[in-house]
């Protein structure tokens, strides 16, 4: 087996957990989630079966942007502990058996980082081309902001020096001159810092930022900075100095153009990408219980080298981006999962949770799930998936699905024994408050989605060749379900998820089938040969599949069994 001879490969079949410090667990009562925290709740995220955590930024930050402003990138923001805290989450977490990556901003700094503040003392500073400068103000289309409700260019003068600087996000994020040879020595640097205190990888932001030089005058785009080099560069780095290191980047571009940052063929770019693409489709197949723009994704998704991985996932921590949707068809998802102004944010966004946006309906929130870790690549999960939690739109912008964990029925959710005015966000109410939304409550009942997604993760990482495999979207005659086979050499696994509300059959045939072959039930709880398919090479056979539901079919040649 493929899988068998490259275990060094780990993140091919991982199961990831994105947390933010802040807001998971608070051990010193001050209403700030911290690193003892998190090292406290190792337990719970080994006994749900991840096998890495992702941590959002825990560096100094000036505190703009929820810590993607940074102040220092070798420090730990104070509130959060110290080194020696970071230490020993990653070295607890690796005796429970998970790795840590971190979050690593390569694109910009906070302008109170002291290169900024250095830079912006004079044009003839050492640290001037840290940044990205302009004596006379560029052009700029709102098109290019990332935040159009708070800047309307990606200029900002600084009257100091009367030039122009360079900003992608907010102004108070500079973009770093990445195509400077110091700050690519900087970058390295802080690289093997976080690699030498035990981390396994980054995820890096916002990395065609980091490469976006079309707008900077006097840039010819034809002699620009080669970002293909240079994430080579960087991967041979990380990988000489940890074998095992990767890098997940978030590139939410076209499939054809996020071909390019993983590399050639070779690949010898970046190891994993979010498949933005696949979730934005996802959702507009959901809108309309139809599996045709997700099933239409599949087939785009270009093939990969063995070293590389598509990560997918159905939330994450910003507003759920729905930018690669016409706007005829982000209408639809707007109108079916966030119809409220409140609810969307850019009008190309929603900020809200899957639970809330599917009404609470746990049959549609497992059928999601079901199909999510059924898709060849690598789950990642965002904090609270596992048990539904809500968001809160009381809460501006991005921040309103990044509320404290919610941990128990107790004050705070059981987050932390600080007033509830001193929290760093305010919980939900309702009926996703911790009264009725939370993991001690969920982790008793053996029928709640916590105990559903823990099951999910066991069985996805019993088959590894999951992580391994390439996919392969099966034509059949009913609208509503998305048919697909994973492949991974002579493995094969048929997935079957209705995104309607009524049961149907669907018919499909498969080629290249053993004689004596049969499908059997992955998702049961052990062999069911009473229930086993029988399965014909070219000929068609009929699959009964629930409203709402996903199935997974093992392809068993005769004396093959399937241990689950």
């Amino acid at each position: 087996m493929m899988y068998s001879q490259t275990g060094d490969l780990w993140w091919k079949n991982a199961v990831l957990y994105c947390a933010d410090v802040q807001t998971f667990a608070d051990s010193n009562g001050d209403g700030q989630g911290d690193l003892r925290g998190m090292t406290e709740r190792i337990e719970y995220l080994a006994d749900l079966g991840v096998t890495c955590l992702w941590l959002m930024p825990l560096y100094p930050t000036a505190n703009r942007d929820d810590g993607y402003d940074i102040t220092d990138f070798f420090g730990v923001d104070p509130r959060l502990g110290s080194h020696g805290d970071f230490v020993e989450l990653v070295r607890t977490a690796r005796s429970a058996g998970l790795r840590v990556i971190v979050d690593f901003v390569m694109n910009h700094t906070s302008d109170q980082h002291p290169w900024f503040r250095s830079a912006c003392r004079s044009t003839e500073d050492p640290f001037r081309d840290y940044y990205v400068w302009s004596p006379t103000k560029p052009r700029s289309s709102r098109k290019e902001v990332v935040f159009p409700d708070a800047e309307d260019s990606i200029w900002e003068l600084d009257e100091r020096t009367g030039e122009w600087y360079l900003h992608h996000f907010y102004k108070t994020q500079p973009d770093l001159n990445v195509a400077n040879p110091a700050v690519q020595e900087e970058i390295a640097k802080t690289l093997g810092f976080w690699l030498q205190l035990g981390v396994s990888g980054f995820r890096v932001d916002a990395v065609p930022f980091l490469f976006a030089r079309d707008s900077v005058p006097g840039v010819d785009d034809a002699e620009a900075f080669n970002p293909d080099r240079y994430l080579g560069d960087v991967r041979s780095f990380v990988t000489r100095r940890v074998g095992e290191a990767m890098l997940l980047g978030e590139v939410n571009l076209p499939y054809e153009e996020q071909k390019r940052f993983f590399g050639g063929a070779d690949g010898d770019g970046l190891n994993m990408q979010f498949d933005f693409i696949g979730m934005q489709r996802l959702y507009l197949s959901l809108a309309r219980a139809d599996a045709t723009p997700l099933a239409d994704a599949l087939r785009e998704r270009p093939a990969l080298d063995v070293t590389s991985q598509w990560a997918n996932f159905v939330r994450n921590h910003d507003e759920l981006t729905l930018d690669k949707l016409s706007k005829r068809e982000r209408t639809e998802v707007f109108d079916a999962f966030g119809p409220e102004p409140e609810m969307q944010l850019y009008d190309r966004g929603l900020r809200r949770r899957l639970p809330t946006m599917l009404g609470g309906d746990e049959r549609r929130i497992r059928l999601v799930y079901s199909l999510m870790f059924s898709l060849p690549g690598t789950p990642v999960l965002f904090y609270g998936e596992e048990i539904g939690m809500g968001e809160n739109l009381d809460i501006e912008g991005r921040l309103s699905v990044r509320t404290p964990m919610q941990w128990s029925a107790a004050s705070n959710g059981g987050f932390s024994t600080a007033p509830a005015a001193k929290l760093v966000r305010p919980l939900p109410e309702g009926l996703y408050s911790p009264d009725h939304v939370n993991a001690l409550d969920q982790r008793r009942d053996p029928d709640s989605l916590w105990n559903h997604m823990r099951r999910l993760i066991r069985i996805y990482r019993q088959m590894p060749q999951i992580g391994w495999s390439t996919v392969e979207v099966l034509d059949h005659d009913q609208p509503s379900v998305l048919a697909h086979v994973c492949h991974c050499d002579s493995w094969r696994m048929v997935a079957l998820h209705n995104l309607g509300p009524d049961t149907c059959t669907v018919t499909l045939s498969l080629d290249d089938v053993p004689e004596g072959a049969v499908l059997r039930d992955a998702l049961g709880h052990g062999p069911a040969s009473d229930e086993d398919v029988p399965v014909v090479s070219g000929t068609p056979v009929e699959l009964r599949v629930e409203g709402y539901a996903g199935r997974w079919l093992r392809l068993l040649g005769p004396g093959e069994e399937c241990y689950l």
